[in-house]
């Protein structure tokens, strides 16, 4: 079967997890949580890179092939021709994308103001008091400040995807991003969806915001943090009030930088302030 790629990436508790789940209510569309189809490709080419044992016989052709082969072994039982595969590092990757398929990708990036995915993070570890996470250390666990650092680190799951977004959003291959704010994905569905269809340049689909179904509870439980990927079956806003302490929430507000796109090409459907 013939398949195309597009990818999701972006930041973490943005909503991705809320996508992927509308996205497979279309029957010519794949989607699901983040995959370790980037993680395969980025070790390969490590082990045919320069300075590897075998790199002098493996052709650049070769590479590619080998590659390819990834995507078509990893999603051989997937009967369908459109297929987004998930991983929030993909934007510090899309000079792999383009070599292995042109500008005949995109890649919808969610996003959302970061104070607000500290705060998401925050709720979750303080729902699962009883249960120690596996997402952080024992000395990153000490008190919101530390948990926050911790989060936001290089190696943190926010820090991560962050400085990776970053990458893709001022670098050349730009275009190929769609940036959506996760309060526009939930409060204003229809549109915001038809919006990605027509990002895409695919006919639109009528999803049904009402009956949205996605279970990965045995992955939360696996980690620690139950409830971390939980979707409401209907697709609503709704607002609260942090419980970040107020310089935590305006230091994490001020890393918006897609507020402020002048120098990048990519596409749009964000908020104008945090």
């Amino acid at each position: 079967m013939s398949r195309h790629y597009h990818f999701i990436a972006g930041l973490p508790r943005t909503g991705s997890t809320l996508l992927a789940g509308i996205l497979r209510q279309n029957p010519d569309f794949h989607a699901d949580m983040s995959t370790p189809v980037a993680g395969f490709v980025t070790s390969l080419l490590e082990q045919m890179g320069a300075g590897s044992e075998f790199a002098s016989s493996i052709s650049s052709a070769q590479r590619l092939n080998i590659c390819h082969g990834v995507w078509s072994g990893y999603y051989q039982d997937v009967e369908k021709p459109i297929i987004f595969d998930t991983n929030r590092l993909w934007t510090a990757k899309l000079n792999i994308l383009n070599s292995l398929f042109g500008n005949d990708f995109k890649v919808i990036c969610l996003v959302r103001n970061p104070a607000w995915i500290m705060d998401s993070f925050e709720r979750v570890y303080r729902q699962n008091s009883l249960e120690f996470s596996r997402i952080y250390s024992p000395a990153a666990r000490q008190n919101v400040y530390t948990r926050c650092e911790h989060i936001a680190s290089n190696q943190g799951p926010f820090g991560s995807a962050w400085a990776a977004l970053k990458e893709g959003f001022y670098g050349e291959f730009s275009d190929q991003l769609l940036l959506i704010d996760y309060d526009l994905l939930v409060s204003k569905p229809e549109k915001s969806v038809a919006l990605i269809y027509q990002f895409l340049g695919l006919p639109n689909f009528a999803h049904d915001f009402e009956n949205v179904t996605y279970n990965a509870s045995e992955f939360d439980k696996n980690l620690g943090a139950d409830g971390l990927h939980q979707v409401k079956s209907k697709v609503e806003f709704t607002g609260r009030k942090t419980v970040l302490p107020p310089e935590l929430f305006k230091k994490y507000s001020d890393m918006a930088f897609w507020l402020e796109p002048q120098g990048s090409n990519a596409s749009l459907i964000t908020q104008k302030t945090p």
